[in-house]
């Protein structure tokens, strides 16, 4: 008799059995007993294998499970890998031109099962259906491993293949800096919550972030992911973010987050990225690693689930100078025995295999381990005690490794159960396939959209207003605007008049991006690094304006950005971390109010920075403003 002939009392007690046993932690004489009842209750689906069955204890499917897997199919669950679509949603067939595999190749022949999913999502339908035609393929496979499919950051206005993607269809929010400003615990968790909404509607359950580093080396060309310099306020805000993606509890309803980089990528000597052989050293010269690793314990309190190291090899520690994936006393000593972290360790991108990204040749960040062969380099992954290879597509190595006695296939089981376990948690094995039209539906609609635009004015943040320029006043077509930075369009549509020399403007509009010096390379372009200050020529450009026309400035500052003399020409000064241009125009003309403050100090100059300690937070000589300065229109104090 099959469980649903049962009388409704005796279902219902079963039911209940089957959620205490699905929790994992069902063992001995009771486990046994329990069990027993649900397979006398569901002897139709005795044919399933154990694994399959979603009556059964979590623990007890993995251990069924790993008991079925050959090694090769052990293998491939090891490594995370870069996910490409196809034409109009099909499965992408790769190029040999760009290094990269085809989609039927990683999941039939090297049988991988987690994917980065790469690209703007423009068509969330589309992107649904992609997804479902990939865990077809998986389901085709000999056991059916369903896919986890993750991504990195998507809901902001970053665009740099390996950090992040522009939103797309997805709402626009304000960088995670924005957030930051903001000092909103409630406001993280519901964007985090919105973020999950949508992730969820085109299969995406693994987030590669919340980024976690505490920005204290200001040259540092990834601030814009973090919350900033303080580690305490990046500690209360990660928790709230962790919180919205994972929920209470992890479940079939949520995204599982990888915090990121440990133990805090922003101690970079010089400010140089660890992504570039000239950036490989992290440095301590003010003893202070732990400061960030601040962060890193309030994000294993929230209930982080995997953790990344940074590409990075310290310098000036007790530690071996060897990049932190590769590093045991990193992986193994610090974050597992003394942080207690019980999860998942994920790599960051590329540490044995070298490749091209965006036409520029990378070699592989094995930093510190340069010398070593691809297999040596996978083995001391292994040794140290991370859990996944990311970026690479090489089960091949690991094969070779268990194969010549190098590596035991009891040490593979050890990661591959947490991450097969992880796979049974989120409800992958019960029901791995989305709803295209609700994706439709629910990616990028009207709610999602206001509250990220709402969030995007919110967090501007005033640095002057000198006479109290903001919010102009008196505004109509016949004032006139020379603009810079964005399209005379958003102006025209407000019935405002534009003018191409600032002599025959009443106002300037300048939307600037923070100083950088470019960086050669189709990849290593993408990283705003170098100094904080804009060149001579640049000032003087700027002068002329100022000095021509009163002017408004807004600054996206993605890092902290050397300015003191924008700061004092202009009439009004703006700091924003990821916004419109209608967001732009609505704080200015006193449509919205920027509420935000500074995540971090603003160095008054290059030659100030680099005498500071790079692991230590606040001691910029001299900042033009402090972390937390942030004025409101209704202040009436001019800087």
């Amino acid at each position: 008799m099959g469980l649903l002939n049962r009388p409704c009392r005796g279902l219902l007690a079963l039911l209940t059995l089957s959620t205490w046993l699905q929790s994992g932690t069902c063992s001995g004489a009771l486990h046994r007993t329990g069990q027993s009842l649900l397979t006398r209750a569901t002897n139709d689906s005795e044919a399933l294998p154990a694994y399959k069955n979603p009556s059964l204890c979590i623990n007890d499917r993995v251990e069924d499970l790993i008991q079925r897997m050959t090694l090769e199919e052990k293998a491939g669950q090891l490594f995370h890998a870069m996910l490409y679509m196809g034409p109009n949603g099909t499965l992408d067939e790769g190029s040999e031109a760009a290094r990269r595999n085809s989609t039927e190749f990683m999941i039939g022949d090297q049988l991988l099962t987690h994917f980065n999913l790469v690209g703007d999502i423009i068509d969330a339908r589309q992107v649904a259906e992609f997804y479902n035609r990939v865990q077809q393929r998986a389901q085709q496979t000999r056991l059916g491993i369903p896919v986890t499919l993750s991504s990195d950051p998507r809901h902001h206005f970053t665009e740099n293949v390996g950090t992040g993607f522009n939103a797309g269809r997805f709402s626009q929010w304000p960088e995670t800096l924005g957030l930051a400003a903001l000092r909103d615990a409630d406001l993280v968790k519901k964007f985090a919550e919105i973020a999950r909404e949508e992730y969820l509607a085109v299969g995406l359950r693994a987030a590669l972030h919340p980024q976690v580093d505490v920005s204290t080396e200001p040259r540092w060309a990834r601030i814009s992911g973090t919350f900033g310099e303080d580690a305490h306020l990046t500690a209360e805000l990660i928790t709230a973010y962790i919180k919205g993606f994972q929920g209470d509890k992890l479940g079939p309803y949520s995204v599982s987050t990888v915090t990121k980089h440990f133990p805090g990528g922003g101690p970079m000597e010089n400010g140089e990225d660890s992504h570039f052989v000239y950036g490989k050293n992290e440095t301590y010269p003010g003893n202070n690693l732990d400061y960030h690793l601040i962060t890193f314990k309030a994000a294993i309190a929230a209930g982080a689930r995997q953790i990344m190291p940074y590409y990075s090899r310290p310098i000036g520690t007790q530690f071996e100078p060897v990049g932190f994936s590769f590093n045991k006393g990193i992986v193994t000593d610090l974050l597992r025995n003394e942080l207690g972290f019980e999860g998942i360790v994920v790599t960051d991108w590329g540490l044995i295999t070298d490749t091209e990204i965006a036409g520029q040749y990378m070699p592989a960040r094995a930093w510190g381990v340069e010398t070593l062969t691809e297999l040596e380099r996978a083995t001391r992954i292994l040794e140290a005690g991370c859990d996944q290879f990311g970026g690479e597509t090489r089960p091949e190595l690991i094969i070779q490794l268990v194969k010549e006695g190098k590596v035991s296939e009891d040490r593979l089981d050890t990661s591959i159960r947490k991450l097969l376990r992880e796979k049974f948690v989120l409800g992958l094995f019960d029901n791995p396939f989305v709803d295209p039209d609700a994706a439709s539906r629910i990616v990028g609609n009207d709610y999602f959209v206001r509250l990220g635009n709402e969030a995007q004015r919110r967090a501007y943040t005033l640095l002057t207003n000198k006479d109290d320029i903001l919010p102009l006043r008196n505004i109509g077509s016949e004032t006139k605007f020379y603009i810079e930075g964005f399209n005379a369009t958003f102006l025209q549509n407000r019935n405002l008049t534009v003018v191409t020399k600032p002599e025959d403007a009443d106002y300037a509009l300048l939307r600037l991006a923070a100083p950088y010096e470019p960086r050669p390379g189709g990849f290593e372009a993408n990283f705003h690094a170098g100094s904080l200050e804009f060149s001579a020529d640049e000032r003087n450009r700027q002068a002329d304006i100022y000095e021509s026309v009163p002017t408004i400035v807004d600054m996206m500052l993605d890092r902290p950005a050397a300015v003191p003399e924008v700061a004092e020409n202009a009439k009004a000064m703006l700091a924003s971390f990821g916004s419109s241009s209608e967001a732009f125009l609505d704080v200015i003309l006193g449509l919205a109010e920027p509420e935000g403050k500074l995540p971090y100090d603003l160095p008054r100059s290059n030659a100030a920075v680099e005498t500071n300690m790079e692991d230590v937070p606040f001691d910029t000589r001299d900042p033009v403003f402090k972390f937390g300065h942030g004025l409101r229109y209704a202040d009436k104090c001019a800087s």
